[in-house]
């Protein structure tokens, strides 16, 4: 009797399941909307990709990405195998904080949600023909 009741309580559950999951699904993240990460001390802080000098893409524990522009630039950045977060105190590293980066502080103009970058080659390749296509343009 009880596995039968259980069997038809899990057979009434199943559907209610399925649905939350579709809902769940739906709900696309929205990009290059500011956000945070919550206790990036605890490591909820899983990789980093640099953006040359001039901002830093970080993924959270979740395998979401953001990016991170810098009010100026970092310069140690592009050769850097490691980052410390800054949040100042906070439990939040938002457009607030900051990484340091071979002991200088880079400070962050924005920090966004973002689409998991390019690999390398890919970001240089891209740069390199943007590059020649203005070149083309201001010869005309």
């Amino acid at each position: 009797m009880k596995q039968k009741l259980a069997l038809s309580l899990a057979a009434l559950l199943l559907p209610l399941s399925a649905a939350a999951a579709d809902e769940f699904a739906k709900e696309a993240r929205q990009i290059g909307v500011e956000a945070s990460i919550a206790f990036p001390a605890y490591g909820t802080v899983r990789n980093f990709e640099a953006d040359g000098n001039d901002g830093v893409w970080i993924e959270d524990q979740r395998r979401d990405w953001y990016y991170a522009r810098f009010v100026g630039f970092c310069p140690s950045l592009a050769f850097a195998q490691a980052i410390g977060i800054d949040t100042r105190g906070t439990s939040r590293l938002d457009k607030f904080g900051a990484i340091v980066v071979k002991g200088e502080r880079c400070q962050f103009a924005s920090f966004v949600t973002a689409e998991k970058p390019l690999p390398r080659k890919l970001r240089l390749k891209a740069a390199e023909a943007t590059k020649a296509a203005q070149e083309a343009v201001e010869a005309n």
